[in-house]
């Protein structure tokens, strides 16, 4: 039998059950029908069979805001056209709104307006039903869709823009900002994503999204929705409930209604202003009077019900044994007298599964056992007096695995960040010949009598200034020094300058040769070479429950081969909080334990080794490898235990913190050893780890990079991957700087209480943390308060972490223990109490332990009424709330080099350097040492070329205008990327993000890209400079007769010139060549295309 047969024969088993037909015909009657008997999905499942019955619309009500996703995922595998009506995660009057949610809410709408007996299934938390809709009159002005191919009136929808609270910018940096750029508009809608209208006269020619950090076009959309700042005033306006607008004829089916009625009236208690809510029980009511049946599904019979009341022959599945042989033998010995469905969401569990059986059978598919792939989370035991009955189980908890919900939305937050600072009017400047500066900002001027072009301003000491031209920006960058205060400009012209550059080059050559000597140690170790891949790993990762990155994929392939060589792996793994590292780092782990190694995961907290313990042992679970976490939380018995299995070989991966650097941990043959945050470990832990590096492979994870890592991993000077995209559904964190006010406390709780979430208050001094719970419990009465700190007994603190990850608590109040790693999906608000006191990287931390599913988050850094913040500290708090975008974590550590300097990272030598030359002189000043010496060893003596010694100076005059690119940050972005280029292909990528952005190209910003465009061709040919004198072009160049040679064809005279006599007159000097055009050098266009296309020929 098919999959697709198995899947519809059982189907159509249940389908036919006389109790289904039964139900079907007694909401076809009408009226309010009661069924008892539901356990996990199996109302979903009901709902589905109906609709296969008898197809119409239907609203399927559950209690909770994640019941519904999952519900309409389940019944999307199931074949049914099935729609999500979201709750709005706001309370009423909160100014703040999810753009996507009101979207969704309005679309369903509209869909019902268009269509409104059409056979779907609306899947909707109580919570959306209880609350209103904006009427069409509410939105008219205020609400509007954009699809490509429709008619659009710019000037109709600037009017709309401005008059909705939008402002008009020259270029868009942040929500509720846009552009309008001749036929480009640019528009960030709040709560959504930056997109970019192009029009066609006035016809919508293509939407897309926007990259800010390049401003190119980048995912295509079919429509772009918009909402003006005064939608939210459409939102609290009494309107009118979805159920009002649904038609008679449809069907109320209600999941669990003890526990629907108990979360929507939990939802209004928790609500100060009820402003357009009505109660669980007139929304009921309501569908009582409209619609024409509502059935409510419970799970035992309520006694002295007159109404029409069936009974669903649904009961719970025995829980499996632990022992995945185990559970297969049961699991037959069940099928011996039920049917049994596994219903598998991914074909690599589908996959295990087949193995599994095939292990315990020999081969063949046992008589009923059918092997389904299909997404639902909790099955049920559905019982037939007839004939046989049908055991319907998730594999998840067919193998004892915590379900994960599986993403399907692409997050078109996701993009990669630029690590780099933008440089701006009064920042300190390093220019790489003449030394420390302020940047005064850009401006025009004219060369003589020749035409108009940008240049960098920059003031040195003594009030001399530097006009760089923009072909030669790269040779500036933004000071990062390492220490806290401003560096001292440098003398114009002195020769201090060259004195410190050189020191400093000195310096990092022998630290560069120091350490690719370390590196040349440890790849002449002899290491172990995994094998490839094996089917087990293949369904391993096909199991995964969500769509992996780009980045993540990268990274696993580059661990795989680093753990397939015969050296030891030494990678470092960087990647923002909640960007995947630990998924990249569990497929390690597989691919090791399954050669018959061991593994250690190394984390820095107790808290985190049991929440990575957990998450290893889930994934791996339907695999025979067994997990142990070590850590105070297991009693001295457990621990001998621990170990004694660990020294023999049956436990396969062990997470622990330092204690697994103690003598008496050994293991029988370990493999992978991964490190989560390193920079956390002290100096004699990071001895006994550095010994670990010679003699198996290595994995540190990191997700705030400290300076000298970053620095690395910029220069190669270790393996890094770096994961930059976030996941799916990951959302940006809204960060909030605020002294501390009971109001606003209270009410960022209640929010997220009202939308079942739940919230981390952190306070970081064990003394007054009982008097932070106190308050928190006085703002919030309903709620339940648990309070954990690193000094509690480990079976009391274990017992609070186990309430709160299992939602039994609402609020911890807690230390910063909860800083590195606690993953709880339901908790997306976390207030930070005297922010102040805590590290940059600590607060990017904690800040990355909210925001880590679909719903909004929030980050509240709160600072005391009675003390007034340090400027550093300020500093630091204003940095977290400016860096809260996706993957802000390479900026987080660049600016807190900023702040607080290297100090000890790199020795105080290297910090002095930093300081005098610059962090991004310094570091590329390394990256040239390295190279230097890494072509020493190939035997290469040349000098190493620097792209920044081309210089093209030919008079022509490129020029971005300020009316086709009008802000100065933006126009500068341009320059930097067009010189940035070292090839072709990276140019006609930026040439083609700058059309996307802001339109066709005027003569002059091609003249621009024409030079980009010989610099780049030029450099190839190892070409210094390329210069204007009166009528000749004079280049200099390390193999001057290849450039004659190329110039050869070009029309007029080309000659290579001694300074100094002709060559071959045997005068000294430098060779140069020089072309005089036969038509002189009036026409630019025309010079700039005869050198392009000469320097490409050569």
């Amino acid at each position: 039998m098919t999959e697709r047969e198995a899947h519809h024969s059982w189907l159509d088993l249940l389908e036919h059950d006389p109790t289904v037909a039964a139900l079907d015909a007694a909401m076809l009657g009408g009226g309010h029908v009661h069924a008892t008997g539901r356990c996990g999905f199996s109302t979903v499942l009901i709902t589905a069979l109906l609709h296969r019955r008898r197809p119409m619309a239907r609203v399927l009500v559950v209690a909770h805001l994640d019941d519904a996703d999952d519900a309409m995922e389940t019944l999307r595998s199931l074949g049914v056209e099935a729609v999500r009506f979201p709750a709005m995660e706001r309370l009423p009057g909160d100014r703040s709104f999810r753009t996507d949610l009101l979207v969704d809410r309005i679309a369903v709408s509209n869909m019902l307006r268009e269509s409104v007996s059409h056979p779907r299934v609306i899947v909707a938390p109580v919570h959306a039903l209880m609350q209103s809709l904006p009427t069409e009159e509410a939105l008219e002005r205020r609400y509007r869709v954009h699809r490509v191919g429709d008619r659009c009136d710019r000037e109709e929808l600037v009017s709309f823009l401005v008059d909705g609270g939008y402002q008009r910018v020259t270029a868009i940096e942040e929500p509720g900002e846009f552009a309008l750029r001749g036929d480009i508009l640019d528009v960030f809608p709040r709560g959504s994503v930056p997109a970019r209208i192009d029009l066609d006269d006035d016809t919508i020619e293509a939407i897309w999204t926007i990259e800010l950090d390049t401003m190119g076009s980048q995912e295509r959309l079919e429509r772009l929705d918009l909402l003006s700042d005064r939608a939210m005033d459409a939102i609290d306006e009494a309107g009118d409930h979805l159920i009002d607008r649904l038609a008679s004829e449809c069907e109320l089916v209600v999941d669990d209604l003890a526990e629907v009625t108990e979360q929507g009236r939990n939802y209004l208690h928790r609500l100060d202003d009820q402003q357009g809510i009505v109660s669980v029980e007139d929304v009921f009511a309501g569908a009582g009077h409209r619609l024409g049946c509502v059935a409510t599904v419970v799970d035992v019979a309520s006694p002295g019900r007159d109404d029409a009341s069936i009974e669903l022959p649904v009961g719970r599945n025995e829980p499996f044994a632990q022992d995945v042989r185990e559970a297969v033998a049961d699991l037959l010995d069940r099928a011996t007298k039920d049917d049994v469905i596994v219903c598998c969401r991914t074909t690599g569990d589908s996959s295990r599964f087949g193995e599994l059986l095939e292990g315990c059978t020999g081969g063949g598919d046992p008589d009923g056992v059918r092997n389904v792939q299909l997404d639902l989370p909790h099955g049920f035991h559905w019982r037939s007096p007839a004939g046989r009955s049908v055991a319907v189980l998730a594999y998840d908890e067919f193998v004892n695995r915590v379900h994960l919900r599986r993403r399907t939305q692409a997050n078109l937050e996701a993009r990669p960040m630029d690590a780099f600072v933008d440089v701006e009017p009064g920042d300190f400047v390093v220019h790489r010949d003449h030394g420390i500066a302020r940047f005064v900002g850009l401006q025009v001027m004219a060369r003589g009598d020749g035409p108009e072009e940008e240049f960098l301003t920059l003031e040195f000491a003594r009030s001399a200034r530097l006009h760089v031209p923009v072909v030669d920006i790269e040779l500036v960058q933004k000071y990062i020094g390492a220490f806290g205060g401003e560096p001292d400009r440098s003398v114009l012209g002195g020769a201090s300058w060259a004195r410190r550059k050189d020191k400093a080059a000195d310096s990092v050559r022998a630290l560069a040769l120091q350490m690719l000597e370390i590196q040349a140690a440890r790849k002449a170790l002899e290491g172990t070479s995994f094998p490839a891949d094996t089917t087990w790993q293949r369904e391993f990762e096909a199991a995964f429950p969500w769509d992996e990155t780009d980045d993540q994929i990268s990274a696993i392939e580059a661990v795989k081969r680093d753990m397939e060589s015969s050296r030891p792996m030494d990678r470092l793994l960087c990647g923002d909080v909640g960007f995947g590292k630990t998924e990249v780092a569990i497929r390690a782990a597989f691919k090791a334990v399954e050669s018959g190694r061991q593994v250690a995961v190394l984390v820095p907290t107790t808290v985190l080794a049991e929440q990575h313990g957990r998450t290893i042992r889930d994934r791996l679970a339907g695999y025979p490898f067994r997990v142990e976490s070590l850590s105070r939380f297991r009693n001295a018995a457990e621990q001998r235990e621990i170990l004694q299995d660990l020294a023999s070989g049956t436990v396969d991966v062990l997470v622990g913190t330092h204690r697994l650097l103690s003598d008496d941990v050994l293991f029988r043959d370990l493999g992978l050893v991964v490190i989560d945050e390193e920079q956390r470990f002290g100096v004699e832990h990071k001895q006994k780890l550095l010994h670990l590096r010679s003699t198996v492979d290595v994995l540190t994870m990191t997700a705030t990079p400290i300076p000298r890592t970053l620095h690395m991993s910029m220069l190669g000077l270790r393996d890094i991957s770096s994961l930059t995209t976030a996941p799916q559904d990951r959302r940006a964190v809204v960060t909030e700087l605020m002294t501390w006010s009971d109001d606003r406390i209270r009410d960022a709780l209640r929010r997220e209480l009202a939308r079942q979430g739940q919230a981390f208050v952190v306070h970081n001094r064990v003394r007054d943390l009982d008097e932070v719970a106190q308050a928190i419990r006085r703002l919030v009465p309903d709620a339940k308060v648990v309070v954990g700190h690193g000094q509690m007994r480990p079976a009391e603190l274990e017992r609070v972490m186990y309430d709160f990850i299992n939602g039994k608590a609402d609020i911890l109040v807690s230390t910063s223990i909860i800083e590195s790693g606690i993953d709880i999906p339901t908790a997306n608000t976390i207030i930070i109490d005297e922010a102040d006191l805590h590290g940059l990287a600590d607060l990017h931390q904690l800040r990355g332990r909210v925001g880590r599913f679909r719903h909004r988050a929030y980050c509240y850094l709160v600072l005391p009424q009675t003390r007034v913040a340090s400027e550093v500290a300020m500093r630091r708090l204003q940095a977290v709330e400016g860096f809260s975008m996706l993957g802000a974590g390479f900026r987080i550590a660049l600016r807190d080099l900023e702040i607080r300097g290297a100090g000890n990272l790199l020795g105080a030598e290297q910090s002095g350097h930093i300081a005098a030359v610059g962090y991004e002189l310094y570091c590329r000043l390394l990256e040239q040492a390295v190279q230097q010496h890494q072509r020493l060893e190939a035997g290469d003596g040349s000098p190493l070329p620097d792209p920044t010694a081309t210089t093209i100076d030919l008079g022509l005059g490129g020029i971005v205008p300020e009316a086709y690119v009008p802000s100065p940050v933006r126009r500068m972005d341009v320059y930097r990327r067009l010189f940035r280029c070292d090839d072709e292909h990276a140019l006609d990528s930026v040439v083609e993000d700058i059309i996307s952005a802001y339109g066709p190209v005027p003569t002059p910003v091609r003249r621009l890209i024409g030079l980009a465009r010989i610099r780049v061709l030029a450099m190839v040919h190892g070409v210094r400079s390329m210069r204007r004198r009166d009528r000749d072009v004079i280049v200099r160049a390390t193999r001057p007769e290849a450039v004659r040679e190329s110039l050869g064809g070009l029309p007029g005279r080309v000659s290579l010139v001694q300074t100094g006599g002709r060559a071959g007159s045997g005068g000294g000097g430098v060779p140069e060549v020089y072309w005089r055009p036969e038509g002189g050098l009036e026409d630019l266009d025309e010079v700039i295309s005869l050198l392009c296309r000469a320097l490409a020929k050569g």
